[in-house]
């Protein structure tokens, strides 16, 4: 990784907190992808799962990702937008060659990708999906998006987050 991360010993891939290993955080450390794993306490009381993340972890929304699952011409897509910001459909649908998209059914999303809503990670899902990263990722020494159950981020370079989804780094988002 390069210099300038905003987290300790950035040089090597890290397993989540003891205990607390995700399909996610399995297959960054398989391949060999740096992350670090950042866990904090999640609220059963809590709806707005990346916005609760931002807080607890003292970060800005605009660094913390979230994971939204979407329907474009009727095929499953991931999106990855800063919380602070809104999924733009129309951008997404653009981005995979589709002439519509709408936020897919929660339940799908968790059959799907393996994982519950406000903790679904766009690393190690259950099916490989069209994933697409909003552009403004790139301008983050890292990001953090959710390391597949709540309570629990990755810390993950743009770069790297891209080569182990196999995304996209598009403009999806709006305010």
């Amino acid at each position: 990784m390069s210099e300038g991360r905003s987290s300790g010993s950035r040089g090597s891939s890290h397993r989540a907190p003891s205990g607390a290993g995700t399909p996610a955080t399995v297959a960054l450390t398989a391949a060999g992808v740096p992350f670090t794993a950042h866990a904090y306490e999640h609220h059963d009381t809590a709806t707005n799962f990346g916005e609760e993340a931002a807080a607890e972890l003292g970060l800005s929304e605009d660094r913390v990702f979230k994971t939204l699952v979407a329907s474009a011409d009727d095929e499953l897509v991931v999106a990855v937008v800063p919380v602070a910001r809104r999924l733009d459909l129309k951008a997404l649908a653009a981005a995979v060659g589709a002439k519509k998209a709408r936020l897919a059914d929660p339940a799908v999303a968790e059959r799907r990708t393996g994982y519950v809503v406000g903790g679904i990670s766009p690393v190690g899902q259950r099916t490989t999906l069209a994933t697409v990263v909003d552009a403004s990722a790139a301008s983050f020494d890292s990001v953090f998006v959710s390391a597949g159950r709540r309570g629990l981020d990755l810390e993950i370079a743009p770069d790297d987050l891209v080569r182990a989804t196999g995304a996209r780094l598009l403009p999806i988002a709006r305010d």
